[in-house]
């Protein structure tokens, strides 16, 4: 693995990336036009180093780094797809063979993702009822064969469970999937937490918001439960997930329901995945489940992400008992040690006595021969992050030697040594 590479960008295309982002609300460090005596050296020197800046800045905030625009302005190579056109060519093929159903109008930008792009829909026999298509296509994580794959996807809409979003409509061809659902005017946890509008681009939602404010400690808890729940049911039942986090929790009511199962399917890369990668002891699907939980509840809590994982320093919070359950998953000793279990975080005080009132029984049969093949795919994924954590591990091991063997103290150490 390296440690850096080298972008060739005029200062034109830094403004133009800086343009893109100011959707965000963000106040970036980009270094101003100058017009006259811009080919001094010493000005080139300094603006290459407001640049790098600039560019540090952009990398260190996770929503940022993951913007489509910021991808194509760091590696062009792998991001030149127009995934928007990609997109309209898969659905019209859709429509084609489904025409029941009919755009209403892009949705742009609403999620993070690079290549999944949103569209609301209707069905032209309930046109009132306004529906949302997402389209996606494979992640590097895809590891069920075709024919097993189509029928997981298929089998999704006939799921239903009290604390998973329904789905209207799913279907998939070699190279990606199409999930139909019910659109939501309110929107997800995530719009809650930061009184966002559904329908706003991702970057505008969540990047600056107006009021940091975490929820009541009532919500707090019984969302908690709720989402611990069905992260057991699905693990119990070997079902793999991994994409958890607040864009992905539906609210209707009082309830919370978990949304994009397809994802792991699919073999996409978890909203959390640069964090979790660094912790070898985050090394199963379910860890991961706990892992992205923990920043869930840092956000219902606070208001907002944490800054850096792990931490071992807590703001005040509504309970003691939330600190116990954030301490348990994303402190240092959590990180190296290893994280509770979902039934263990179901028998925490903060959970301990929440009152679940939704009697909605589960419908949600897997084929056995489906069971075996998503038991495969499971112990692929878990093999692809331990590798990827190796890697990791190793690359931090050189950096921190080179680091010391290129300090002053040890170039005098060499120093003394050869005179010797």
């Amino acid at each position: 693995m390296e440690n850096s590479w080298q972008i060739i960008r005029r200062y034109s295309d830094f403004d133009m990336l800086n343009n893109s982002l100011q959707i965000s609300g963000l106040s970036l460090p980009l270094p101003p036009k100058k017009l006259i005596g811009n080919m001094d050296r010493e000005f080139i020197a300094e603006r290459q180093k407001g640049l790098q800046n600039y560019l540090n800045v952009i990398t260190s905030n996770h929503i940022l780094c993951n913007y489509e625009q910021v991808k194509k302005f760091l590696d062009p190579t792998n991001y030149s797809a127009n995934y928007t056109e990609v997109a309209l060519q898969q659905v019209s093929m859709f429509f084609r063979s489904e025409p029941k159903w009919e755009v209403v109008e892009p949705l742009k930008d609403i999620g993070w993702r690079l290549r999944k792009r949103y569209f609301l829909m209707k069905c032209k026999s309930q046109p009132k009822e306004h529906l949302v298509l997402s389209w996606a296509d494979l992640g590097p994580d895809k590891y069920l064969q075709d024919k097993d794959f189509q029928c997981a996807i298929k089998l999704l809409q006939s799921w239903s469970h009290p604390y998973i979003y329904r789905i209207t409509f799913a279907t998939a061809s070699e190279s990606s999937a199409l999930i139909i659902r019910p659109f939501n005017e309110k929107g997800t946890l995530k719009d809650l937490i930061y009184k966002a509008k559904p329908k706003d681009p991702f970057l505008k939602k969540y990047c600056n918001p107006r009021k940091i404010q975490g929820l009541e400690l009532h919500q707090i808890k019984s969302y908690g439960r709720q989402i611990l729940e069905v992260l057991k049911f699905l693990n119990d039942r070997g079902f793999p997930y991994g994409h958890l986090h607040a864009s992905n929790v539906m609210l209707e009511g009082d309830n919370c329901r978990l949304m994009d199962l397809e994802n792991a399917l699919l073999g996409l890369p978890s909203y959390y995945r640069s964090y979790f990668s660094q912790f070898r002891k985050i090394n199963t699907l379910e860890s991961i489940d706990v892992h992205c939980f923990g920043h869930l509840l840092y956000e219902m809590t606070y208001g907002r992400p944490p800054d850096s994982i792990p931490l071992d320093q807590f703001p005040p919070a509504p309970s003691m008992s939330v600190v116990s359950v954030l301490e348990s998953i994303l402190s240092s000793e959590a990180c190296k040690s290893g994280v509770p279990s979902v039934a263990q975080l179901l028998q925490m005080p903060l959970f301990g006595d929440v009152t679940l009132t939704n009697s909605e029984k589960p419908q949600f049969k897997i084929p056995t021969k489906l069971k075996e093949a998503l038991k495969t795919a499971r112990e692929c994924i878990e093999k692809r992050l331990v590798e990827e954590q190796k890697l990791i591990s190793q690359h931090r091991r050189l950096t921190r030697a080179q680091s010391h063997h290129g300090s002053e103290e040890e170039k005098k150490k060499r120093k003394i040594l050869a005179r010797k």
